[in-house]
């Protein structure tokens, strides 16, 4: 993986970095493909690329293509859920916030810890994934049933283990809908530490802005939401997601 491919592709082993750390994981990436339009053009932007897809699972690619179908519309059916209950209209994340969202998925493998010789965190714990919270509205993360290894951070500043439950998805919020809830909605901070000592797959959807939005609080929750007129500064999403992603690898 590197920026020749826009950082689509296969990620080894402690190539993507957390705080510092090589995290211990491996996993394939993929990203919306840009359209010839400003966004995909603009020579700054470095996700500009295509998907790289196994050429000896021939059923793959349209496997995914379809699974990514229905995850965008099950995130999108949240996201009017959530607008509704912030007290706006329900297509309040359409448009020209989230009317053609960008999306990323990855097919994460996490070796057993106990297996690895790897560098630990600050606190000596050893993590597949280090503390970290998600860059745009909603993750929907779909993982083995059998292995417990993701964590969330509690408010009170604790790890609780996040067992997986059949048939649904772990809901993560990302932070540019805390950017625009003013910080009512909170962004999860959660970690990966596989302690079993099996292989874990993981396959997180992450459901994000339009890439050029301009985010920043609504108007209307300002004055719920803090004693300021505004808790948090603009951000463009696209500028934010590429400064995270240069930023993640070693």
């Amino acid at each position: 993986m590197s920026s020749s491919t826009g950082f689509r592709g296969y990620q080894k082993l402690g190539e993507n970095v957390t705080k510092g750390l090589p995290d211990q994981h491996e996993a394939i990436d993929y990203f919306k493909e840009f359209e010839s339009t400003k966004v995909a053009l603009r020579s700054e932007n470095p996700l500009v690329g295509l998907n790289q897809w196994p050429d000896s699972v021939s059923k793959f690619r349209p496997l995914v293509q379809e699974y990514l179908e229905m995850l965008i519309e099950l995130a999108r059916t949240i996201m009017r859920g959530i607008a509704l209950a912030l007290g706006g209209p329900k297509d309040l994340f359409e448009g020209e916030r989230a009317g053609d969202p960008f999306w990323i998925l990855r097919v994460i493998g996490y070796p057993p810890i106990s297996n690895l010789s790897c560098l630990s965190n600050p606190n000596g714990e050893e993590v597949g994934c280090g503390d970290h919270t998600d860059y745009g509205l909603l993750t929907l993360v779909n993982q083995d049933l059998d292995i417990t290894a993701l964590q969330v951070k509690t408010q009170d500043g604790k790890y609780i283990w996040v067992d997986p439950i059949p048939g649904t998805f772990v809901v993560n919020i990302g932070d540019m809908l805390t950017i625009w809830t003013n910080g009512l909605y909170q962004s999860t901070l959660h970690r990966v530490m596989n302690n079993d000592s099996k292989y874990r797959v993981s396959v997180p959807f992450f459901y994000e802005p339009n890439f050029d939005a301009r985010v920043e609080p609504f108007s209307f929750l300002q004055d719920s939401t803090a004693a300021e007129s505004k808790r948090y500064t603009p951000v463009v999403y696209g500028d934010h997601v590429i400064n995270k992603v240069l930023n993640n690898f070693g």
